[in-house]
Parts: structure tokens; C-alpha cells; sequence
């Protein structure tokens, strides 16, 4: 991977395209013309139709390049909401999630992977938070799990501010543990400005997400997800950040939002492979 550019490290979210099954999967990246995807490992973990997914990607030439497991019990109806439910932070979903990280971790070793990303949650700011050490132990049993196997793990970002997370990461001490960097959640959360929070983290940037969103207009309240080029991720000043910073990790566009899928993960790609012309 260390030889390729960045235009060759481009993949896209499994999930952002809702696949029935990998088939359909397949399918819809043929009309992207990608060929590399984040896979969700769940859907694999459950089994069903999933079953045997990493057989048929590999077999259409598809290449996981990480994969991604979600959290039980999230609602993200509200920034508050989401606050009290994301991750692994809640102690009502623990035992669940732990049961589930575990037959993911299984399944990530299966598809020989050795990057898998999640939201960790809100993360304390104040060390002297009651959950602080809590939150520490769980994330330090997730990160000895898929360590033992080889694998790096990458929280998403946009929770908190980046100077946290970086304490929070610093203080893990974990050497099998980055980040996702999404630009656009430090914008819908509203944790600051995507450039500089990427200079902060580019120690511990392992992978990118490709979104942009708009800032909220009230604090408190949601941004909005756009599709990409169309928001305030400064994109030409993104990518000069990642190559200064000697990012030789992959960028997966990510939509969670709008009803054209293929179209805006069109544009993504396009849009992208113009700006880091330019920047290059």
C-alpha cells in the first residue's frame, strides 16, 4: 500500500450502498466501477446470506480493505440521544456489544483483515469523569482482542474534539489503535474544524472516510450531511494535510444520507480524483 496514490487507495462503505446481499453488493460496485470497499462485518457475523461474502468478494475481484462492526442500541434521533447511546459507552449494551465484537473480531480474522473502525462513543473529556476509567478498560479489552489477532482497530471521529481524543488515545497506549478520520462528523457533531483537527490526530490517522456535511446552524443541533464537494469540508486543504502529514492509509467514501447512492458516490470518486490532482 505504500506505493500506491492516493487515487489508488479509494474505496467505498459497504453499507452506504444497503446491499441485500453480496451479490447485489457486487453489482452496485460494478456501476461505481470500484473495486475496493470498508466492509460492514456484522451482516457476516449474523450469517444468512452473508455467509460466505468474503468467498464471493473475493472471487468478483472486490478487495476489503477493513471492515467495520456497529454498536447496539444507538439512536441517533438527536445529538443528545446519540450521546447517551453511542458506542460502547452505555452499561445497559455492554454485554451485548461485547458478545458481538467478539463474532466480529472472529469474522474480521476469517477475511484476513487488519484494519476494522468503529464508534467508540462519547468519550470524556475530564479524566476525572466517573466513566473516564471505565471506558479505558473496555476499549483496552476490544483492543487486546483484536490485537492478539493481528488486527488495528480505528475509532470514528467527530464525538469529540480532537485535543480529546488524542489525550484519550494517548492515554489507551495502545499500539494497535487509530483512527477513522471522517471530516464531515467534526462538522455534524460540531467538534471543530476538519483541517486542523486532522493535523492534531495525523499521528493516529490510520484510514479517512470521504463525507461532507455542513456545520449546524444552532450549537446543540445536527449538521447536515451533503454530498461531497458540496459542503465546508475544504477538500484541497484535507488532502495537502494527509500528504504533508505522510498518510499511507485508504480513503472509503462514505453517504449515510440522500436517496441516490450510486449518483453521489459517483460524484464522490470524481470529485476527489479532480482535487487530488490539483493538490498533487
Amino acid at each position: 500500500m505504500a506505493n500506491l496514490s492516493l487515487a489508488e487507495r479509494l474505496a467505498v462503505c459497504s453499507w452506504s450502498l444497503h446491499p441485500k446481499d453480496p451479490a447485489d453488493l457486487i453489482a452496485q460496485l460494478g456501476q461505481l466501477g470500484m473495486d475496493k470497499i470498508q466492509l460492514a462485518l456484522d451482516p457476516l457475523a449474523s450469517g444468512g446470506a452473508w455467509a460466505d461474502a468474503g468467498d464471493e468478494l473475493a472471487a468478483a475481484g472486490i478487495e476489503t480493505v477493513s471492515g467495520m462492526f456497529a454498536t447496539a442500541g444507538e439512536d441517533y434521533s438527536t445529538l443528545e440521544a446519540i450521546r447517551n447511546t453511542g458506542g460502547i459507552v452505555p452499561d445497559a449494551t455492554w454485554d451485548e456489544n461485547w458478545r458481538t465484537i467478539q463474532q466480529c473480531a472472529e469474522v474480521a480474522v476469517k477475511l484476513k483483515q487488519t484494519l476494522v473502525s468503529f464508534h467508540a462513543g462519547f468519550l470524556p473529556e475530564d479524566p476525572a469523569d466517573a466513566s473516564y476509567e471505565t471506558l479505558i478498560a473496555r476499549l483496552a479489552q476490544i483492543a487486546d482482542l483484536f490485537g492478539a489477532r493481528g488486527i488495528d482497530l480505528a475509532f470514528e471521529t467527530g464525538q469529540e474534539d480532537a485535543t480529546t481524543l488524542k489525550h484519550f488515545l494517548d492515554r489507551l497506549a495502545k499500539p494497535n489503535v487509530g483512527v477513522n478520520f471522517d471530516p464531515a462528523n467534526m462538522l455534524l457533531y460540531g467538534k471543530g474544524d476538519p483541517v486542523a483537527a486532522v493535523k492534531v490526530l495525523m499521528p493516529y490517522v490510520s484510514q479517512v472516510h470521504i463525507k461532507d456535511a455542513t456545520a449546524a446552524k444552532t450549537p446543540g443541533e445536527w449538521g447536515a450531511e451533503v454530498p461531497v464537494g458540496t459542503g465546508e469540508v475544504d477538500w484541497p486543504a484535507f488532502f495537502a494535510a494527509l500528504s504533508a502529514g505522510g498518510f499511507g492509509g485508504y480513503m472509503a467514501i462514505e453517504r449515510e444520507a440522500g436517496e441516490q447512492r450510486i449518483a453521489d458516490i459517483t460524484q464522490a470518486k470524481n470529485f476527489v480524483l479532480e482535487t487530488i490532482g490539483k493538490v498533487n
